[in-house]
């Protein structure tokens, strides 16, 4: 039946369905020689559709920043549907520890394996996205994965510069799997290095309790004035005290596709400089999250 529980434990059913993509199925790889994986064990969280958050992030981000309920109208405009019936699932890929050592040794450019995780591993987390939303569908359950949405979309901010109609990483914070550093990064149990991924389902799924309430919390610029570690990473000086500057940091990243063409042999690009080399690498850095 639509919208109903498919199991007695929808949580453990949904979270083992995304650990079981990423740590068994092959579509996990970096696609080189040694066929490495591209990301380590996932982390999975959920937030309620009608969770207070999403209506704020269309203030803070911009009135384009789709609630749950808006992005599952548009998708799915003959059913009715309400806020609360709604669950976003949100996962967290680690980058492997080969990886973040790679990206470690550098500077100026990313590792092969860095501008892999970026293209392949990225290809994995979109059909991660297809996996989720087809693995519901057969169970009855109309979802959407925002990212794979026709209608997803850049936009201007006027306190952002750019920004978009979805945030992976605002879901992520949402769901309790962690907040935001000095340069955007999402810093959570796994650390910085790593990407988002999010399904709004028509399920309802226990929230993942919140374990913080400052969006800075495990940052230690924020959170005690210390670090800054990420500000002498970035190759494009695009991170400052002030904050992270968004059109350096795309020039810089858009830069680095040359490098990636001529130096490793396929179409890609990469970056994250500040993700690697720093405490909020593989943790969070603050004791206790506060």
């Amino acid at each position: 039946m639509k919208g109903s529980d498919p199991i007695k434990n929808p949580a453990i059913w949904i979270e083992s369905m995304i650990k079981d993509f990423i740590n068994k199925s092959p579509e996990n790889t970096l696609k080189n020689a040694k066929n490495e994986k591209a990301w380590a064990d996932p982390l999975v969280g959920f937030s309620r559709g009608d969770d207070p958050l999403y209506q704020e992030y269309k203030q803070y981000v911009g009135p384009f920043h789709w609630t749950p309920l808006e992005l599952f109208k548009l998708t799915f405009p003959s059913l009715e549907v309400t806020a609360d019936r709604l669950t976003v699932i949100s996962w967290i890929l680690p980058q492997t520890e080969s990886t973040k050592a790679d990206l470690r040794r550098e500077t100026v450019n990313p590792p092969e394996s860095w501008a892999r995780a970026r293209i392949f591993g990225e290809e994995a987390n979109v059909k991660l996205r297809m996996h989720v939303v087809a693995t519901l569908k057969e169970a009855g359950i109309e979802a959407v994965a925002p990212m794979l949405s026709p209608q997803w979309g850049w936009r201007e901010s006027e306190q952002y510069v750019f920004a978009s109609t979805w945030s992976e990483r605002h879901a992520a914070y949402a769901a309790g799997l962690g907040t935001f550093g000095l340069c955007d990064g999402l810093i959570t149990p796994r650390g910085k290095a790593m990407r988002c991924g999010s399904v709004v389902a028509q399920i309802k799924v226990p929230a993942t309790k919140r374990p913080y309430q400052d969006h800075h919390a495990y940052c230690l610029f924020f959170s005690n004035g210390t670090c800054g570690k990420c500000i002498p990473r970035c190759p494009a000086d695009a991170i400052t005290k002030a904050g992270h500057d968004k059109k350096k940091c795309r020039s810089y990243v858009q830069k680095t596709a040359d490098y990636v063409k001529s130096q490793f042999h396929f179409d890609g690009y990469g970056c994250g400089f500040c993700q690697t080399g720093v405490p909020c690498e593989s943790k969070i850095p603050v004791k206790d999250g506060d």
